[in-house]
């Protein structure tokens, strides 16, 4: 794929690491060849992390969106709201603003004005509004797209999909009925097939409980839940197995075997996931008629303003953005989206 792709970047908590990592990777000239990007950002807080790091990244400030400039760094200008931003810190002034950008950025995506869209990482408290009252990109993006995500972790080596994503763990049991599973599994093939041109998808799913349940001693979820749906789609011709126990499936590899595996949890997925492909994975928000991706790391408060933030991880999710993008555009016949 050699098109470029018009690329919507939010700038996510301005007291993290978000703004240094997207100034420090179109430092690279090279990466205009790839993408037509713009940062929906305040223009004055780049230049002055900019002077800051002493970064040389070149700003074209956009008055029209049909009108960008390539080999530049787009500023789509957000108002610079009053309150003091101090590099790793709390602040209320640094979740408005990173809102301002994920609502400019979004609307952006939503009206096609952008081909794709990165999300910087956000602060999930300071960020907490009556505009965004979610625990996530994941389930905004849901809400505000109209559309039924899917939490997908993926790497070139490593792809995890959560049946449940961000929400107590003392909920999930409640949360795994039989038609959450199945309209996950349906999700996570789905864009196996459409997202990354694979043509049988071959999906793991792990359970939910210890050891599997060990027949009902530690939780009945698997023989009640998990065991007859994967049954009833692997007759239907999907290429699904399981459930099986998560806590040797990674350690012996088995991963290796399949296409993406599809953990129940959070942190059941995403342990492994982070502890095999830290740097080099991508967040991608599945299931949605736009693509939406992210890096795998926070806002790093404690790394903030030093000038060591690693790129690796944004970079990816912006090359996988465009990949996605570009693989939609060839199905585009054959996607539909509830």
């Amino acid at each position: 794929m050699s098109e470029k792709i018009k690329l919507g970047i939010s700038m996510g908590d301005p007291n993290g690491v978000g703004i240094e990592i997207i100034l420090k990777i179109f430092e690279d000239e090279r990466m205009f060849d790839f993408f037509i990007p713009i940062i929906f950002a305040p223009i004055k807080l780049l230049e002055r992390q900019k002077q800051h790091f002493n970064f040389t990244t070149n700003l074209f400030l956009v008055k029209d969106m049909k009108n960008l400039c390539n080999g530049k760094l787009n500023v789509h200008n957000i108002k610079m709201l009053e309150g003091e931003l101090v590099f790793g810190q709390y602040s209320e002034a640094a979740g408005l603003l990173a809102f301002e950008s994920i609502n400019e950025a979004s609307t952006a995506l939503k009206e096609g004005k952008v081909d794709a869209l990165v999300t910087s990482p956000i602060n999930k408290k300071t960020i907490q509004s009556e505009d965004f009252s979610f625990p996530g990109h994941t389930s905004y993006f849901a809400d505000f797209l109209n559309g039924e995500s899917l939490m997908f972790m993926i790497s070139d080596e490593l792809k995890v999909a959560l049946v449940t994503d961000h929400i107590p763990v003392k909920e999930i049991s409640d949360q795994i009925t039989t038609d959450l599973l199945k309209k996950k599994i349906h999700q996570l093939e789905y864009s196996l097939k459409y997202d990354f041109d694979i043509n049988r998808p071959r999906i793991a799913v792990l359970g939910l409980n210890p050891h599997m349940g060990d027949r009902g001693v530690i939780g009945n979820e698997e023989d009640k839940i998990f065991l007859p749906v994967i049954k009833e789609l692997s007759e239907k011709g999907l290429l699904v197995f399981g459930p099986y126990a998560a806590d040797s499936f990674f350690g012996n590899q088995r991963h290796l075997n399949f296409d993406a595996i599809l953990a129940s949890y959070h942190d059941q997925g995403l342990i492994p996931f982070k502890s095999l492909t830290f740097g080099e994975g991508t967040n991608f928000t599945a299931g949605l008629n736009k693509v939406r991706t992210s890096p795998d790391h926070g806002t790093a408060f404690e790394i903030a303003g030093k000038g060591v933030a690693e790129v690796s991880s944004f970079r990816s999710a912006m090359y996988m953005a465009r990949r996605i993008f570009s693989n939609r555009k060839k199905n585009q016949n054959f996607i539909e989206f509830d």
